[in-house]
């Protein structure tokens, strides 16, 4: 989803930041559903599993779930996961791995900022396959139309997919091929970022 979320050669979002890192913190939340480790009890999150997996990001998020004293909501989870943090470890994690660039620009020359080329782009192509199969009809594996609905949720899909057709969106979106913990994990999403834009949109009227 992130590489997705940056163009490729200039490195830069293609949507607000705000959706990004809201979609992270429910990807992550929608990752520990598809391996088992939480489900829904009572449309709350509860842990099944607390076997740490081969990832720090999911055992971190893991642990927070497992060591709080209250049940809470995926939105609640989604909320308290996501942040420009997350993101920026993420980025930099891939930028380890030779996959991104990591440079340092000046925005009109004046403000400090960070760009995220692709320096190979072989990954993020390799995902596009997979999605624009699944937009072509093919049948989607779980993480396959997580992502998709992750894309969808954020208002990411028509950014990268522009041809997508709404009904094959709709029809993987809304499908049955993930269990309840999944669905209810994106609809937490889509409602996170809903909340998170129209939060954004308010106070950027209130400033103007």
């Amino acid at each position: 989803m992130l590489l997705l979320a940056y163009s490729e050669d200039e490195g830069k979002l293609l949507i607000g930041g705000t959706q990004v890192d809201a979609a992270l913190g429910g990807a992550i939340l929608a990752e520990l559903a598809l391996l088992g480790r939480i489900a829904f009890v009572d449309k709350k999150v509860v842990v099944q599993d607390a076997t740490p997996v081969d990832d720090e990001e999911l055992n971190d998020a893991l642990t927070r779930i497992a060591e709080d004293k209250k049940t809470r909501k995926p939105d609640w989870w989604v909320y308290k996961l996501h942040s420009w943090k997350l993101r920026k470890r993420l980025l930099t994690r891939l930028a380890d791995r030779g996959v991104l660039g990591e440079e340092q620009v000046k925005i009109m020359g004046l403000f400090p900022s960070t760009r995220y080329p692709e320096r190979n782009p072989s990954v993020e192509l390799a995902v596009r396959e997979r999605v624009q199969n699944v937009l072509s009809g093919a049948d989607p594996d779980e993480r396959v139309a997580v992502l998709v609905a992750v894309l969808v949720g954020c208002q990411l899909v028509r950014k990268v997919f522009p041809d997508a057709s709404k009904a094959r969106l709709k029809e993987i979106t809304e499908g049955d091929w993930a269990g309840e913990a999944v669905k209810n994990t994106i609809a937490s999403i889509n409602a996170v970022v809903i909340t998170a834009v129209t939060a954004g949109a308010i106070a950027g009227a209130a400033s103007g």
